[in-house]
Parts: structure tokens; C-alpha cells; sequence
């Protein structure tokens, strides 16, 4: 089914006629994950109608010449087909691991759609490979290079590094008067140039715990944040990809290396970080938590009949990892998603 899906959105371009990113690959993705494929194509079908095609390639991107490439948006298609050669010359999971050390520093790119994109397509390709999952794992990486932004980030200093739990209170919110949102999340993450207290946000992280734990700790933390800031449709859409950038950030894991891990980690932090410094209210605590009333099949019902692709891809990645390490942060996070935001 994803194969199919895939197929039916290969001339779709990486944005939406509203001029929001388009999320079409990833909820498919999701859906499947979900366990739920019957659901795939019915709700591509819908999405598809505000699709833009894919745009058309500008230039030829060499290796010798990469960088000057990265941050354009125009040269999306640039970026795909070079990366199809790339995919082409070398095993996947090689380039994947050469490109994620790239382009870590800019894990905040497109609001963290571009990480999120990878993560879906590489958990793809991990479970089964094939011609449409290499080539949505190439458009997914010309994602990521095409919208390619940094955040400030300070020299690191030694200091005591602290775990996820203990770091997000230590994450100073930037003053309501001085945040430049004007319509997009990108708006006020490059708004955060201006707050020099962020800069040091990237140091806070104690990476050298495990990294499939600290993604763990990071998904939890990170759906409390969630819970504790969101009170309308933007914080709620805002918030929840501070969760699932996280998220699909576990899933290229397993197919990097170790040392690729960790030199991206601090990145994965500090973009999630970024999303709450720039839109939150409330300070980071681990709160007493409702626990959810539903099941994690009654609240997968939810998201599919709510139909909006943030609610589907915050529920896939919250209980994906409660599965794995149960927490009431997690189901709590996908109901306040879920009541937040209006149906699709």
C-alpha cells in the first residue's frame, strides 16, 4: 500500500497550494506504521487536491558544489535528482548516513519537516526497499537541503550536562515582545537570532547517553512541553512537531552510525528546543497527567476520522513510543492535538 501511495504522489511537489508543506508522503507513511493501510488512499485522495506539482529543475547540483545549494528553495527538484544519482552510486544507508551528518545543523528546516520527511521514508525503506521508497527518501532529503536553516548555537563550554528532563527547564522562553512571528513557525525560529539567550540551549544536552534513550527521554519531554503550552490550532500544530521531529529522528538510528548519532543529537534537541522557546508560555515540570481514557486503537480511530495530517503523524509518534517506554505524557499529548485542532 505505501508503495502504491507513493507511486500515486510522485508528480507532487514538496508544498501545498496554500503554501504550507505538503505532508502526504509522511501521513501515508504513518498510516502504515499505524497498522491502519486501508485508510491510505482515501485520505491521500482528499490531500491531493490542494498539491502543487513538482517544480521544475532548475540547474545541476554537483558534489564539488553542494553547499551553495542548500537553503534554496527553488531548487528543490535540483536536490532530488541529485540525490537519486547519490542514491544510485552507494548503498541508502550510507548516503543516509553522510547527508544526516550534513545537513544536522539544520534540523530545524521547514519548521523540522525536512528531518520528519527522512524519518518516515528511511523507517520505509528499513522494513522492506523498493523503487518508490529510494525515490521518496531522495525527495525527502532535497526537502532537507532545499529549506536547510541554522539556530544560533554558542561554542560549548564544559558545564555539568544534564539529561532531557533536567535541560528543557533550563530553555529561557524568548519575551513575547521581541518574537517576529509573521504567519510561519519559520518566521520565529529565524526570529530567534535576535534572543542571544537561546545560543546556549545546544550545550545543555548530555550526549553521551545512549541515543535510542535520550530520543526516548527527548519524545516524552517534549509531548509534556506539548501539553503544557498548547491552547490553540497554531501552538498545538507548532508543539507537536517538537515531538514528532524528535521521533522520526529515532528512526534513522538504526540505520546511522553511531558517531552520526551523536554529532546530530544535540541538533534534534536543539531545534525542538527552538519551537518552544520561540511560542511557549509556561515553563517545562513534570506535572501530575490525566491519563487517557482511550485506548491507543480508540484514539487511532480519532485521529483517522479527524483527518488533519498533524493529528495523524503527533498520534503515530506518541504511541509508537509509548509502546516501547509507556508514559501519560504521551496519549495525553495526542488528545490535546486532537481537541485542538479543527477537523480536516
Amino acid at each position: 500500500m505505501l508503495d502504491e501511495a507513493l507511486r500515486f504522489l510522485a508528480d507532487c511537489g514538496p508544498e501545498l497550494r496554500s503554501g504550507m508543506t505538503s505532508h502526504a508522503p509522511m501521513v501515508a507513511e504513518a498510516l502504515c506504521a499505524l497498522g491502519r493501510p486501508e485508510a491510505v488512499m482515501p485520505w491521500l485522495e482528499r490531500y491531493r487536491a490542494g498539491a502543487l506539482p513538482r517544480p521544475p529543475q532548475r540547474a545541476r547540483i554537483e558534489r564539488a558544489n553542494w553547499r551553495s545549494a542548500l537553503s534554496k528553495e527553488d531548487r528543490f527538484s535540483d536536490w532530488s535528482a541529485f540525490f537519486v544519482v547519490e542514491l544510485a552510486s552507494a548503498p541508502w544507508r550510507e548516503v543516509l548516513d553522510r547527508w544526516v551528518a550534513r545537513l544536522a545543523p539544520g534540523i530545524c528546516a521547514a519548521a523540522t519537516h525536512g528531518v520528519i520527511r527522512v524519518g518516515h521514508a528511511v523507517r520505509a525503506l528499513g522494513a522492506s526497499e523498493s523503487r518508490p521508497r529510494l525515490a521518496e527518501l531522495a525527495d525527502a532529503l532535497a526537502l532537507w537541503a532545499s529549506t536547510y536553516q541554522e539556530l544560533p548555537a554558542a561554542p560549548r563550554v564544559a558545564r555539568r550536562l544534564l539529561r532531557p528532563r533536567e535541560a528543557i527547564a533550563c530553555v529561557d522562553l524568548q519575551p513575547p515582545k521581541d518574537r517576529r512571528f509573521s504567519g510561519t513557525i519559520v518566521s520565529s525560529l529565524v526570529g530567534l537570532d535576535r534572543f542571544p539567550a537561546f545560543a546556549d540551549v545546544i550545550g545543555l544536552l548530555d550526549t553521551t547517553l545512549e541515543p535510542a534513550e535520550l530520543v526516548a527521554e527527548m519524545t516524552e519531554v517534549f509531548a509534556q512541553v506539548l501539553l503544557e503550552n498548547s491552547h490553540d490550532a497554531l501552538t498545538a500544530i507548532v508543539f507537536t512537531h517538537g515531538v514528532t521531529s524528535v521521533a522520526a529522528f529515532g528512526n534513522l538510528l538504526p540505520h546511522v552510525t553511531e558517531a552520526t548519532a551523536r554529532t546530530a543529537l544535540p541538533f534534534a534537541w536543539q531545534s525542538a528546543c527552538g519551537l518552544y522557546a520561540a511560542f511557549g508560555t509556561q515553563p517545562a515540570r513534570s506535572g501530575a497527567i490525566v491519563a487517557a481514557r482511550e485506548c491507543s486503537e480508540g484514539l487511532v480511530d480519532r485521529a483517522i476520522a479527524h483527518g488533519d495530517e498533524h493529528a495523524i503523524k503527533v498520534t503515530e509518534a506518541c504511541l509508537g513510543q509509548n509502546a516501547r517506554r509507556s508514559s501519560p505524557a504521551l496519549p495525553g499529548a495526542v488528545r490535546r492535538v486532537l481537541e485542538l485542532l479543527l477537523s480536516a
